[in-house]
């Protein structure tokens, strides 16, 4: 059974336009093609992967978005292939498919960004593309209702069991401003930017750069934050979306930090539901190091945790061994201490271990009283926290990620990347 999925009801934003159709491109005839249209005023904002096999469509909302200085008109998604390590051929296609997309729409081709995600290394149905634009185009409507919000997080999805869709609310200048976002990705999950694909949408007027900025506040600690097996995906990517149907927020106000800390618990809300998600998942796990001498040597150590097979195994088998702990730990590649007073890297003998609130390492050995039936029970929970404090300084950073099971090992051989 997947983890427990724990998600806000979804709201509609104003000035977006969805419409998903089934072109062809999965096997199973479900919904496989997203378009989003936006206002000509809205601003939009994205990450994407830092991997060196960047997609087709990656390398081409890369362009867009910068030549038009996040002034975009329409996303277009297509799940079932990723349009990756597909060469020259690829690129001409996303061309063309963002050409059809814009011309549908009377918009400029650049205004248009593209997205795929699924098999890597082939190139896409070229006939079914086009004639799923020209459905998808004809069938957007006025703004978006919610079953229309429900079809589009289910039209991106690949080897997800469940759509991840959900809302966050704040007051600014005395009016209620929205927050709705959706995302999709189960394996192949180690965000060196965000995550596999997430569409976040909001009715403020945000310009550019300030939208630029908060959303890469908001991944930091969310999409960045998470892991299922250290894979980095040749398509990850984030977007946000700002209609401007809403009230202003500027640079430097109160409002900015009200509109972030709403953008950040969202941004978190969808990347632990990635990993609640994870293929063959039956446990969600946080990491969190704490009194560490920097945020990134904090980062580290939940990092080697998060991405241990032994420790991710363990905790399947709900077997506390502390031992394989130590053994992340230990193999940290932490960064050079930043306080002149540390000499060296981690103090084994300062470092603390928790399961859940049990103590299980401590002073350099096995903590008092604990056992491993204590640890145990802890590790059968479905939820599972695991502190590292350090003893070193008042950094901190949390890491969320799942067990390793015999379905995930199942999944990955059924299925091709």
């Amino acid at each position: 059974m997947p983890v427990s999925l724990k998600l806000a009801p979804p709201l509609p934003v104003t000035g977006v336009r969805l419409a998903s159709v089934a072109a062809g491109i999965k096997a199973d005839g479900s919904n496989d093609m997203v378009v989003m249209a936006l206002p000509e005023r809205a601003t939009t904002a994205a990450v994407f992967t830092q991997s060196h096999f960047a997609a087709a469509p990656v390398q081409l909302a890369r362009l867009h978005i910068d030549s038009r200085a996040g002034s975009i008109r329409a996303l277009l998604v297509n799940s079932g292939n990723a349009n990756a390590g597909t060469g020259a051929a690829g690129l001409d296609m996303t061309r063309g498919h963002c050409r059809a997309l814009a011309e549908r729409l009377d918009v400029s081709v650049a205004a248009v960004l593209p997205f795929s995600t699924g098999v890597i290394g082939q190139l896409l149905p070229d006939s079914m593309m086009l004639a799923g634009i020209e459905r998808a185009a004809d069938a957007l409507g006025e703004d978006a209702q919610l079953d229309q919000w429900r079809a589009a997080a289910e039209g991106i999805m690949t080897t997800d069991t469940r759509p991840k869709l959900t809302s966050r609310q704040c007051s600014i200048g005395g009016q209620t401003v929205t927050l709705t976002g959706f995302a999709k990705g189960a394996g192949m999950i180690e965000p060196n930017m965000a995550t596999m694909l997430a569409y976040v949408f909001t009715d403020a007027a945000i310009d550019k750069t300030l939208l630029d900025t908060m959303l890469r506040r908001a991944v930091a600690t969310s999409f960045n934050a998470i892991s299922v097996d250290s894979d980095t995906s040749t398509n990850d990517s984030l977007v946000l979306c700002a209609t401007h149907e809403g009230p202003a927020v500027s640079q430097g106000s109160a409002d900015e930090m009200v509109f972030q800390e709403a953008l950040d618990a969202l941004c978190l809300d969808l990347a632990q539901a990635i990993i609640r998600d994870a293929e063959g998942a039956t446990k969600f796990v946080s990491v969190r190091v704490e009194q560490g001498d920097s945020t990134e040597e904090c980062r580290c150590v939940a990092r080697a945790i998060a991405n241990s097979p032994l420790v991710k195994t363990a905790l399947f088998a709900s077997d506390a061994n502390v031992g394989r702990l130590l053994a992340a730990i230990g193999k940290a590649e932490v960064p050079k201490p930043v306080n002149s007073r540390l000499t060296r890297a981690l103090d084994a003998s300062a470092i603390r271990v928790l399961v859940g609130e049990v103590s299980a390492f401590e002073a350099g050995g096995v903590a008092p009283g604990y056992t491993e039936e204590r640890g145990a029970a802890v590790f059968a929970q479905e939820d599972i926290q695991i502190t590292i404090q350090l003893g070193r300084g008042d950094a901190m950073f949390c890491m969320y990620t799942s067990d390793l099971s015999h379905d995930y090992v199942s999944i990955n051989a059924d299925y091709r990347s």
